[in-house]
């Protein structure tokens, strides 16, 4: 049973502390308009994620080993999908990208330039695009 809590967790949290990646946690929807704005200055990057779906896990851990881009390059944002499901609305309104869960975004000057779901999730791609 071990195996299988570590594949597809127990945890209804993600421990954003342990990770490589200084994430920023996306948890009111103010926070979309200042990211317009931030993204103006630096890419901005969002991963949404699904914190009960074991396909997101996956894909969350391998982004999160394969991510190099340095702070002064983009701005990662975290969003927990099952705690913020309206911000996730929101993103895809503003945005005009069609919710998928797990998916990454780059904004640059208030658009988004980029993005992926599920298995095309890739951390070399996104440091490309930004």
């Amino acid at each position: 049973m071990g195996l299988f809590n570590k594949l597809f967790g127990e945890s209804d949290n993600k421990d954003t502390s342990s990770s490589r990646i200084n994430w920023n946690a996306l948890t009111s929807l103010q926070q979309l308009d200042d990211i317009i704005q931030e993204s103006a200055e630096m890419p901005v990057i969002i991963f949404k994620h699904s914190t009960r779906c074991g396909i997101s896990r996956m894909a969350l851990s391998g982004f999160e080993k394969e991510y190099a881009i340095d702070t002064e390059s983009a701005k990662p944002y975290f969003l927990d999908l099952l705690q913020h499901r309206d911000i996730s609305n929101e993103i895809a309104t503003i945005f005009h990208v069609q919710h998928q869960s797990p998916q990454i975004l780059i904004i640059k000057d208030g658009v988004v330039v980029y993005h992926a779901s599920h298995g095309d999730i890739d951390a070399g791609k996104v440091g490309e695009m930004v």
